[in-house]
């Protein structure tokens, strides 16, 4: 069902809500309001993208699957953007999986009709345009990150990106699941857990992080998660 049938929803995606009512309203015929699952793949590398994503509290991974089968995220969208990048770049695939990483809504678009509204030239493209590079920031800062930095400052920036876009201290995510976001085995993120469990940061229990101290954990983590949520700040006008 399109949102036109549903006009009291409110827009819980801020590149939406960033509209202007008349810009936002052109949209509306092609917006649907679907829920989304744990590791629901919304694109696949190499495959045709047809739909975009505008997440609302849904996390999605952009993933890295290398032949062997090993994983790494090399980014995160959620509220703060849109899944589906590269139909406004001009191609139609991407080297990278989408993977649902925290269940919740979105809001689909064709493909289509969503670079027919950027090609307009209006609000949509410019939105999109400064999305794009704090997106291209945020995955410049990962491949950074992975190379230079502990596992404990990696666990710390990862886990304060997912608690600043579910907005909440307490989510749902298991070892094996941020081991291949990571890109490291699950052991390691055991043991850097651990630290950060054992210095009360954080407490783990049955699949459930929860986040106790976020100043230490921010102080823990690598200048990544402030550079990231600073050029996130400037280009799209808020924290993200």
């Amino acid at each position: 069902m399109s949102v036109s049938n549903k006009p009291h929803l409110p827009i819980e995606n801020q590149i939406l809500a960033a509209l202007s009512a008349p810009e936002y309203q052109r949209l509306v015929p092609y917006l649907e309001r679907v829920e989304l699952s744990i590791n629901q793949i919304l694109y696949e590398a190499g495959e045709p993208i047809t739909y975009v994503y505008f997440p609302n509290q849904s996390i999605v991974s952009l993933v890295c699957i290398q032949e062997n089968g090993a994983t790494v995220e090399a980014g995160v969208v959620s509220k703060d953007g849109m899944v589906g990048m590269p139909v406004i770049w001009g191609g139609i695939s991407t080297t990278t999986t989408a993977l649902v990483q925290v269940a919740n809504g979105a809001m689909k678009m064709k493909a289509e009709h969503l670079v027919a509204e950027f090609q307009r030239g209006r609000e949509l493209q410019s939105l999109l345009l400064r999305y794009t590079q704090a997106l291209f920031t945020q995955v410049t800062q990962t491949a950074a990150c992975n190379r230079l930095h502990t596992i404990e400052e990696r666990l710390a920036r990862w886990l304060l990106i997912v608690s600043d876009r579910v907005q909440s201290d307490t989510f749902p995510l298991t070892q094996e699941f941020i081991a291949q976001m990571l890109g490291v085995r699950r052991a390691g993120v055991t043991v850097a857990a651990g630290i950060l469990s054992r210095a009360g940061m954080i407490s783990y229990k049955r699949g459930n992080i929860n986040i106790l101290n976020h100043e230490d954990l921010e102080q823990t983590a690598c200048e990544c998660y402030s550079i990231i949520k600073d050029e996130y700040a400037r280009l799209l006008g808020r924290q993200s």
